[in-house]
């Protein structure tokens, strides 16, 4: 198993400079008050998906959802091991909408048929998700194999539709080998968790999530021509999913260490090791840019920002709501101040105040998805998470932007060695 943290390190250290060179054009089209407005804009309810009108914008759709959907079923395969019940039912209602609407976004870029084809080999492959997360819960050595075998063959078809639905563009083997990684790693999550392994169950979800948002790049190249797909292997494009990605994995592993919080200490050191994990890799792309040492400016800055987070969710298992309310205070100075710093690196290109309500906004939804988590409305927590996610996508976007209108194109050497350290511990 192979975490793609490194190469996307080595990505955003090499195309930040280049990424610089198409400064200018990123300016024309992207003025300030746009790039403001859409960090502190909430995530419009995902009910029903804009179509995308270019390359970039399916791309992005694409990553969000095949990352997302992928953290949904595994978050579902754990609430099965578990017994949650009630959890599994609204992932479960969250998966199939997540599941329409990952279809309509297929639909615009291959057409209506293929759309509705590539829903019923996803909606297949969805429910043998669930049936071989029942064989290990139920101990079945034989419904596990069904449902492998099962798994395996959903992932032909994946490669199969894949060929078809790109007319050739495609190879139905890579398509296969794709989706049959994916489904191998919702396997062995099932079967680690299972086993109590949590260090390696949470490994293999993070994993998971990047395969599967670099999956969603490829979908989108499949599905355009040459010339059309090789826009997002421009600079700025990788630049922008390098971010995309990190942050978009920053939001949902602390809702997985927010969430096991409940669950013990083991499991809790498991999710907060992979925190520590995306944050040392953050602060490593930080320094490819701005260099070392105001890449452990920026670590200092997010580790009270991830603290505050974990200290208020152990507030709220304890159900303590003096300390909550006195960590909540807390989280905005840390806001405050990290806020400050990215304002400063990029030179005021996202001036203070919008950024500052951005990472608010951030905040609360974790805030609330924890709250509504432990109060067992698992319906809402669902929706904090998706609409927090898509939220901190807008946040990683317009950074990059500022970036490429700031950073210069001699980067400090050593950059991409910067970093490490952890911000996660367990406090009850």
């Amino acid at each position: 198993m192979r975490s793609r943290t490194g190469p996307i390190i080595l990505v955003i250290l090499v195309l930040a400079a280049a990424a610089a060179c198409d400064s200018k054009s990123t300016r024309q089209s992207s003025s300030p008050s746009s790039t403001q407005a859409q960090a502190g804009a909430e995530h419009e309810e995902h009910h029903g998906v804009a179509p995308a009108t270019n390359p970039k914008q399916l791309a992005a759709q694409l990553e969000q959802y095949f990352a997302v959907h992928t953290l949904l079923a595994l978050r579902q395969t754990r609430s099965v091991l578990t017994a949650n019940a009630a959890y599994r039912e609204a992932a479960g209602h969250e998966l199939e909408e997540y599941t329409g609407e990952l279809s309509e976004v297929v639909g615009g870029a291959y057409g209506g048929a293929q759309g509705d084809r590539f829903k019923q080999v996803w909606e297949r492959t969805t429910s043998d998700v669930g049936s071989y997360a029942d064989a290990v819960a139920g101990k079945d050595a034989s419904a596990r194999q069904t449902a492998r075998a099962a798994l395996l063959a959903d992932a032909n078809a994946y490669g199969s539709w894949l060929a078809e639905a790109s007319k050739g563009r495609a190879k139905a083997s890579d398509g296969a080998a794709a989706l049959r990684t994916h489904v191998q790693q919702v396997m062995d999550h099932a079967d680690a968790y299972a086993g109590h392994d949590y260090g390696r169950a949470y490994r293999i979800e993070r994993d998971a999530y990047e395969h599967m948002f670099a999956a969603g790049t490829s979908l989108a190249k499949a599905g355009e021509t040459p010339k059309a797909a090789a826009t997002l292997d421009a600079p700025s494009e990788k630049l922008r999913a390098a971010f995309a990605m990190l942050l978009g994995e920053h939001m949902q592993l602390i809702i997985d260490a927010q969430r096991a919080t409940f669950a013990g200490a083991a499991e809790f050191n498991a999710a907060a090791d992979q925190v520590n994990a995306n944050t040392a890799a953050l602060t490593k792309g930080m320094g490819a840019i701005v260099g070392p040492k105001k890449a452990v400016e920026f670590q200092s800055a997010w580790a009270q920002h991830v603290e505050g987070l974990l200290d208020y969710s152990t507030a709220v298992a304890s159900n303590d709501q003096a300390e909550q309310a006195l960590v909540r205070e807390k989280m905005r100075g840390y806001g405050a101040r990290l806020a400050l710093y990215l304002s400063d690196v990029v030179r005021n290109e996202l001036p203070l105040e919008p950024i500052t309500q951005a990472l608010g906004a951030h905040d609360q939804h974790l805030v609330d998805q924890i709250n509504a988590y432990a109060a067992k409305r698992y319906d809402q927590a669902q929706e904090m998470e998706v609409d927090g996610y898509g939220q901190m996508l807008s946040v990683a976007n317009t950074l990059v932007a500022a970036i490429q209108r700031t950073v210069k194109p001699q980067l400090p050497v050593g950059g991409s060695q910067t970093g490490g350290g952890g911000t996660a511990r367990w406090r009850r």
